[in-house]
């Protein structure tokens, strides 16, 4: 006996030699290879083949495939009109939808700007959490220049009383020194740790930081890329003076 399953445009075969023919007991069920419960619906029929072998085949009832609607149609190209339902599909960038080469630069001239300001401003433009394509596990932003760093500003007693602390990994070896202090030394490590702390923590973050570019004074070696004007629409990122 011969059986065949199809459902879902698949088919199964199951060949045998024996005589017997099919029964449906329950007390004993073939196995099939896969739940029938799984199934909607299924229909059996035998259909005869020889004096010794039989066909037995469970069909099941596929699902009316999903169309583009009539009204919809105008969004698709004609390849895909007949083809599934592609606008109730969740979307997922791909790897050409996210290529280095092709993503925008932009610049901020950091002069008098509030540090944490900046940083968050700078950061959402690296995460690309201003596309409507946003997708929090793939890298989705932009490249981002800041000129000007030893000009960054902090509010409040900041300047004298926030610490940045460094470790050489040897027992005695933390360093603390504060905003003042570190700016005088290196201006650039300032930005890059206010930014670094609002990026993802692990590998997706560690590519991320890849695409900040901090440099002191107006200078950057990146002209050929075009960057444009970071747009800022934080008010009170300016200090006052």
């Amino acid at each position: 006996m011969a059986m065949a399953t199809h459902c879902s445009s698949s088919s199964l075969m199951f060949a045998s030699t024996s005589p017997k023919s099919f029964s449906s007991s329950p007390k004993k069920t073939p196995f099939l290879g896969f739940s029938m419960a799984a199934l909607s619906k299924p229909s059996f029929q035998l259909s005869p083949l020889a004096k010794t072998n039989r066909t037995a085949q469970i069909r099941c009832q596929d699902k009316a495939a999903a169309y583009i609607p009539l009204d919809q149609r105008w969004m698709f190209e004609e390849s895909e009109i007949d083809g599934p339902d592609i606008w109730n599909e969740t979307w997922y960038p791909k790897a050409a939808d996210h290529v280095n080469t092709d993503k925008p630069w932009y610049i901020v001239d950091a002069t008098d700007l509030i540090l944490g300001r900046m940083a968050s401003t700078i950061a959402i433009y690296m995460r690309g959490k201003n596309l409507a394509t946003y997708t929090p596990s793939v890298d989705m932003g932009a490249f981002v220049i800041v000129v000007n760093a030893e000009k960054v500003a902090v509010s409040g007693k900041k300047r004298t009383q926030k610490l940045y602390r460094r470790h050489s990994g040897r027992p005695g070896g933390m360093k603390v020194e504060t905003f003042d202090q570190l700016q005088q030394r290196i201006p650039e490590r300032i930005i890059e740790h206010a930014v670094r702390g609002m990026l993802p923590k692990g590998r997706l973050g560690r590519q991320l930081f890849t695409h900040l570019k901090v440099y002191k004074g107006p200078e950057h070696p990146h002209e050929a890329q075009k960057p444009i004007e970071l747009p800022i629409r934080d008010k009170r990122i300016q200090k006052q003076r």
